[in-house]
Formats: C-alpha cells, structure tokens, sequence
C-alpha cells in the first residue's frame, strides 16, 4: 500500500469517526427523577431561574441559576408530580427543586442532567412542563 493510500485511508476514517451528533447520545445522566406527589408539593422551592431546557436521549439537561456563594452546598432535585394528563400528547409536570442555604451574592449557573426515562408513558411521546419556570419541553422516545 502506497503512502498516498494510506493517508486518504486514515482521513476518510476520522472524518467517519467525527459526527456532531455523537455527543448528543454519549452524555451519562447525572440524576435520577423522582415520582412523588408528596415531594412535588413539599421539596424545598428556594428561588431558581431555569435558562435553558434541552433532552439528549433519556437525558433532560437543565441549565439553571440562582444567588449564592459558589453552589457547591446546593440540593437539586428534579420531581415528577406522579400525575398524567389525558390530553394528546399525554402532560407530566415536573418540578425543579432548590435547598440552598448560601449566603453570598454571587449569582451561580449550572447545567445538571437527569434521567427522565421513568417519565415515559404508553405513547412515543409526553410533553414536561416544567411548572417552576412556565417552560415545556416534548420527550419522543
């Protein structure tokens, strides 16, 4: 095999081993979602601006924002009211859940991933409201 072949072979195998769209399903969730209608109501609900919703596979990134000193000592939870709306596409309404005992003014952002697998419903698809930030976002499964 000719030195020219072989670089054309190695180039055509990188560009193949190169696709944007890997990312998107290699991201591990970093939590689990709970199902609770006593936690739904009761978690903690300290003060949380959500930015941005995105699903990756079974993977619901939240990026989200509130004041603090570094968030290191924050308690995130992400909670399924345990209900399901008969309307097409089936609606759950879930609930990001803050405890934060910090007392700084910095305002921290971060990007957490939950597993919403437990979320599906007998459909292809439910809609998520996310009730503490008037955001909704459809999960196709």
């Amino acid at each position: 095999m000719s030195y020219r072949s072989l670089i054309i072979i190695v180039l055509y195998l990188a560009v193949l081993g190169c696709n944007k769209d890997d990312e998107d399903y290699s991201i591990d969730c970093e939590f689990s979602t709970i199902i609770s209608s006593e936690e739904y109501k009761n978690a903690p609900s300290d003060l949380i601006t959500i930015n941005s919703l995105k699903i990756n596979g079974d993977c619901l990134k939240i990026n989200f924002s509130a004041g603090g000193c570094n968030g290191n000592s924050w308690e995130v939870i992400l909670i399924d009211s345990g209900e399901t709306s008969k309307l097409l596409p089936a609606q759950r309404n879930l609930r990001l859940s803050l405890k934060n005992d910090e007392l700084c003014y910095a305002y921290i952002t971060k990007e957490l991933t939950f597993d919403i697998s437990n979320l599906r419903v007998s459909s292809n698809k439910v809609q998520l409201n996310i009730t503490n930030s008037g955001e909704s976002i459809l999960y196709r499964y």
